[in-house]
């Protein structure tokens, strides 16, 4: 149909027009069953029914990084050199060394003095040996000691002859001695022993039928003091022994009864025990006990003491025939 407009690429016409006469021939053509052409039919407009095409959206061009400050060019400038100027060093600075301490040339001194109940009043003077370990030795006994920060010891010991020799060693083989006279040694028994380290040495005394714990039992938790024998009233214990190193230290116990003027006759039992500990047990220790009778020699016994294993730890090995017992008469 010429009377159709032409479209452009991708457009879809739709018509529209007068279709009175038209409607009429199709209507009578099927009436008479003739056919006809719908001549003369007037197109009054097109109408499309979609969009111009879209042009494709161009890409977006890549935004150029933004430049970095550039440094400005120094102006054209002639360059100066700047020196520090040489200052000639005078003297060096010389070390200030620490004025040496005085060498410590003081001489160990030691006094002795006789004192009540057969006793020794030992005082020892040692400036070098401040804090230090010495061992002090008297007719074979034997125990260790400590000097103060001073470097000085005072102690009472007792004597075991009466022309008492006392003698103060120091681990460097500096010492001193010193000497007393002790004229009431006869009136005393002594009894001694001596170990190194935790042996748990005991010296028991039973005086007058006492038993464990009673009035008259002397051991280390009831040791009494120098008066009661000064008075004739009972004996008295003393244990000795001060070290840096517990296992290497020398310890010494001594009992001692006023024999000849005690106030009452009567027996006196003496024991050594050994209390069975961590230290000991399993072992076999040695020790040495030393006995001084009134006027008598003095003398001494080694001992070595097997202690049995350590499933017995806190009990006792009591020695009871080390000793004599003290036979007491009225004075």
């Amino acid at each position: 149909m010429e009377a159709i407009a032409e479209t452009e690429e991708h457009q879809t016409p739709v018509m529209t027009a007068d279709l009175g006469k038209a409607q009429l021939f199709q209507e009578a053509a099927m009436v008479t069953g003739q056919s006809f052409e719908a001549e003369g039919l007037e197109i009054e407009s097109v109408t499309l029914t979609s969009a111009e095409p879209v042009p494709p959206i161009p890409p977006i061009p890549p935004i150029p990084p933004a430049a970095a400050p550039q440094p400005q060019a120094l102006p054209d400038a002639p360059l100066q050199l700047a020196a520090l100027q040489d200052v000639p060093i005078q003297s060096f600075p010389r070390e200030e060394k620490a004025p040496a301490l005085p060498a410590c040339d003081a001489e160990i001194e030691m006094s002795a003095s006789a004192a009540a109940a057969a006793m020794v009043q030992l005082e020892l003077t040692a400036p070098c040996q401040a804090d230090a370990q010495f061992t002090l030795h008297h007719n074979g006994m034997m125990f260790s000691a400590i000097t103060d920060t001073d470097g000085t010891w005072s102690m009472q010991v007792p004597a075991l002859t009466q022309n008492a020799v006392f003698i103060a060693a120091f681990d460097n083989g500096e010492g001193a001695v010193a000497t007393a006279d002790v004229d009431t040694l006869d009136y005393y028994d002594r009894y001694v022993v001596q170990w190194q380290g935790r042996s748990g040495m005991q010296i028991h005394a039973m005086e007058y039928g006492a038993d464990y714990g009673e009035q008259g039992h002397v051991w280390f938790d009831a040791a009494r003091d120098v008066s009661s024998a000064a008075t004739g009233e009972g004996g008295f214990l003393l244990r000795l022994g001060d070290g840096v190193i517990e296992e290497t230290t020398l310890m010494v116990e001594v009992y001692t009864f006023p024999t000849r003027n005690a106030l009452r006759e009567g027996e006196v039992q003496v024991s050594l025990e050994t209390e069975i500990n961590a230290a000991n047990c399993g072992r076999d220790i040695e020790a040495q006990a030393l006995i001084k009778p009134g006027a008598g020699e003095i003398s001494a016994r080694d001992l070595t003491m097997a202690i049995p294993d350590c499933d017995a730890v806190g009990d006792f090995l009591v020695l009871k025939n080390l000793y004599e017992d003290l036979k007491i008469a009225r004075n």
